[in-house]
């Protein structure tokens, strides 16, 4: 089902909590090499996800995937490492595991707030788009072409993996699905914060999907 021009959702945030330590600092586990931040979601390293069970969400690490679940249509529940960033290449593999099609799921990216970030979304039924929320709109704001979801054959429909890369370079942001790019645009607003992964239903239903292999490099 084609999606609404703007889609009104409730933003709900889950903050990671950073803890420190006096003495030596020690080696990032997340960060590999050539990197900026990876997660295979192994049970090897921790890297900070906010992990909750609230509201008709889920966020969990199990399996070796980090897993998103929601019932509650038109809102979105995401989940944060908890670092900063300026110029990222973001890629996930992604798969709707199970619940309604007509949902959206991606990547986030400049993370500044619950108020205010990007984002690249694609859906079970075949669209993308890529939007962004800012302080003082509690819609979000589509950047995609007539401000809308635009389909795409290159994204696998239904019960499936795509692979999503978004890139937040500069004003550009970019989407591109299974190695394919989708759009490209421009838009000055945010230029630094963390990066992210979420997941909506916009029909009843238990919308589920799996994120995997999360790898951040510079551009």
């Amino acid at each position: 089902m084609r999606k609404m021009t703007f889609l009104l959702i409730l933003i709900v945030g889950i903050m990671a909590l950073v803890s420190c330590s006096l003495g030596d600092p020690q080696p990032d586990a997340c960060v590999g090499s050539g990197t900026l931040f990876q997660d295979d979601f192994g049970g090897e390293q921790e890297c900070g996800w906010a992990l909750y069970n609230q509201g008709g969400a889920v966020t969990e690490i199990a399996d070796g995937v980090l897993r998103i679940s929601t019932s509650q249509p038109g809102q979105i529940w995401w989940t944060n490492p908890g670092r900063n960033f300026d110029n990222v290449i973001v890629t996930v593999q992604a798969r709707q595991s199970s619940g309604p099609d007509d949902n959206a799921y991606g990547i986030i990216c400049r993370y500044q707030n619950e108020q205010n970030f990007y984002l690249f979304l694609i859906s079970g039924d075949g669209y993308y788009a890529v939007g962004k929320y800012q302080s003082g709109n509690d819609q979000i704001v589509y950047l995609t072409e007539n401000a809308q979801y635009q389909f795409s054959d290159v994204i696998n429909q239904g019960v499936a993996t795509n692979q999503v890369r978004a890139s937040c370079i500069g004003n550009e942001l970019s989407l591109a699905v299974n190695g394919l790019p989708l759009f490209t645009t421009t838009d000055p607003t945010f230029v630094t914060g963390d990066i992210g992964v979420g997941v909506s239903t916009l029909e009843p239903g238990t919308a589920v999907v799996e994120f995997d292999n999360i790898v951040v490099i510079a551009p």
